[in-house]
C-alpha cells in the first residue's frame, strides 16, 4: 500500500535529500582537492609510491561512500512510500501492550534490520577495501562476533536508557526532559569513567604495559608534569587492523592511558612519548571535561525540544501512525533535528579542533614538539590520511586539525 504524505513527511523528505547533497557535495569538493603530483607541502613525508597510494585510498573510499550513503537514504524513502514504519508499529502493538515493550520491539526490529543490511557493507569495507590496502588483520570470525557483541551491547544499553525515558515520560511529563537529562548525565558520566574498563574488554584485551624502556620514559615525564599516571595499558588492536592510535580516558582516579600494540610498533619510545605528552596536555585543559559539559548541555536542548514534540498527533501521522506514540515520535523528532544537528556538529568540531592544538602546545611546550611532528607523520602516513582535505570538508567532518596545520602550529611554538 502505498502511504499518503502529509507535510511533515515533506519536509522530513526534504531535510533527509538535502542532507545527503550536502554530504555529497563536501565529499565532491574533497574529492577535486586531491592532486596527482605531491604537492610542495608534503614532500618529505609522503614518498611517491606512498601519496599514489594514499591517492587511491581516498579515492575508493569516496567511491564506497557514494553507496552506503544512495543505499540508507533510498531504503529510508522506501519506508515513507510504503509506510513502513507504520508496519512496524502495527508489529509492535500487535505482539505487546505494555507501551515500554512495543517501543523496545519497535526499536529492535528497525535496529536489528538496519544491521542486517548494514553487514554486506560493512564486510566489503573490511575485507575488500582494508584489505587491498593492507590494513585489515581481521577474520571472519572476529568480524560475526564483532557484530553480535554490539548488537547485543546495543540492545541492552539501548534499551535500558529508552525504558528508563520512557517510563519518565509516562509519568511526570512535565518534567520530563529535566529528568530525562539527569538519566542521560549519569550514564554519560559513568561511560567516561569506566568505558576503558568495561565496554572495551568485550571486544579488545587489555595488558598493563611491562617494565622497561617505554614505561619509564612515559612515567619520568608524567612526574615532571605533576601528573599521576598508574593506569597504563597497552590494546591489542592489531588483531583486526594495522592502523595505530592511543587515548586517554576516565575521569579522576579512574583515568587510564591506553596504547594501540600498532602504535608500539610502529613509534619510537621517544615519539610514543609525546604522544602521550598530547594526552597529558587534553587532561591538563580539561578538555575531557568541557567536551562532557558541552555534550549534556546540547542534550539538555535537545530532550527540552523533544517534550514538546512527544505528544504531538501530526509527526505520528507523518509515519502513518494515527496517534502520537513514544516511538514514533522519538523518530520523527530524530529526523527533524537533523539540520540542528548538523550545525552544532561543525560548532563541537571546531572547539574539538581548538583543544587538539592546545594539546599539541603542552607537548611542544615541554620539548616535545620535533618527536611529536615526527610521531604524527608516521601515524598520518601508515594510515593513509589525506593531508590537504578541503577547508570546507575539514570544518564539517575533522575533529583533529590536518597534519599540516597541526605541524605549522608547533613548529610557531618551537620558534
Amino acid at each position: 500500500m502505498i502511504f499518503n504524505f502529509t507535510t511533515i513527511t515533506w519536509i522530513i523528505i526534504a531535510i533527509l535529500v538535502i542532507d545527503f547533497v550536502l554530504e555529497r557535495v563536501l565529499h565532491h569538493l574533497n574529492a577535486k582537492n586531491l592532486s596527482a603530483e605531491i604537492p610542495e607541502a608534503l614532500k618529505g613525508i609522503y614518498k611517491e609510491d606512498e601519496y599514489a597510494k594514499q591517492q587511491a585510498y581516498s579515492k575508493t573510499n569516496d567511491r564506497f561512500s557514494i553507496y552506503t550513503s544512495s543505499f540508507n537514504l533510498l531504503l529510508i524513502l522506501l519506508m515513507f512510500v510504503f509506510g513502513g514504519f507504520a508496519v512496524v508499529n502495527n508489529i509492535a502493538e500487535s505482539v505487546f501492550e505494555n507501551p515500554i515493550l512495543v517501543s523496545l520491539l519497535f526499536f529492535g526490529i528497525i535496529y536489528v534490520a538496519d544491521t542486517i543490511l548494514g553487514i554486506p557493507f560493512d564486510a566489503y569495507k573490511t575485507f575488500v577495501i582494508e584489505e587491498k590496502f593492507g590494513f585489515n588483520k581481521s577474520t571472519k570470525g572476529i568480524f560475526v562476533t564483532d557484530q553480535i557483541k554490539s548488537l547485543v551491547l546495543t540492545a541492552i544499553i539501548g534499551g535500558l536508557i529508552i525504558s528508563l525515558i520512557e517510563l519518565i515520560y509516562n509519568q511526570t511529563q512535565s518534567l520530563f526532559w529535566i529528568l530525562a537529562w539527569v538519566v542521560v548525565a549519569v550514564f554519560s558520566i559513568f561511560l567516561n569513567m569506566f568505558y576503558s574498563s568495561i565496554i572495551v574488554p568485550l571486544f579488545n584485551k587489555q595488558t598493563p604495559l611491562e617494565e622497561g624502556e617505554l614505561r619509564d620514559a612515559i612515567q619520568k615525564f608524567a612526574t615532571s608534569v605533576d601528573f599521576k599516571l598508574d593506569n597504563i595499558y597497552v590494546m591489542d588492536s592489531s588483531k583486526r587492523s594495522t592502523k595505530a592510535n592511543a587515548y586517554f580516558s576516565g575521569l579522576g582516579k579512574k583515568k587510564r592511558v591506553v596504547l594501540y600494540d600498532t602504535l608500539i610498533n610502529d613509534l619510537s619510545t621517544d615519539e610514543i612519548v609525546a604522544v602521550l605528552a598530547h594526552e597529558i596536555g587534553h587532561y591538563k585543559h580539561k578538555h575531557t571535561l568541557q567536551m562532557l559539559v558541552v555534550s549534556l548541555l546540547n542534550t539538555l536542548v535537545m530532550l527540552f525540544l523533544l517534550g514538546l514534540f512527544l505528544g504531538n498527533d501530526a509527526l505520528a501521522n507523518a509515519f502513518g501512525v494515527e496517534k502520537a506514540n513514544f516511538h514514533i515520535n522519538i523518530l520523527a523528532f530524530g529526523l527533524l533535528y537533523t539540520p540542528i544537528s548538523v550545525i552544532i556538529g561543525v560548532l563541537i568540531n571546531k572547539f574539538s579542533r581548538h583543544n587538539e592544538y592546545q594539546a599539541d602546545a603542552f607537548a611542544a611546550e615541554h620539548g616535545l614538539g620535533d618527536n611529536l611532528i615526527e610521531g604524527l607523520k608516521k601515524l598520518s602516513v601508515k594510515s593513509l590520511s589525506n593531508l590537504q582535505p578541503h577547508p570546507w570538508y575539514v570544518s564539517f567532518y575533522y575533529s583533529h586539525p590536518t597534519l599540516l596545520q597541526r605541524i605549522n602550529a608547533i613548529n610557531k611554538i618551537k620558534k
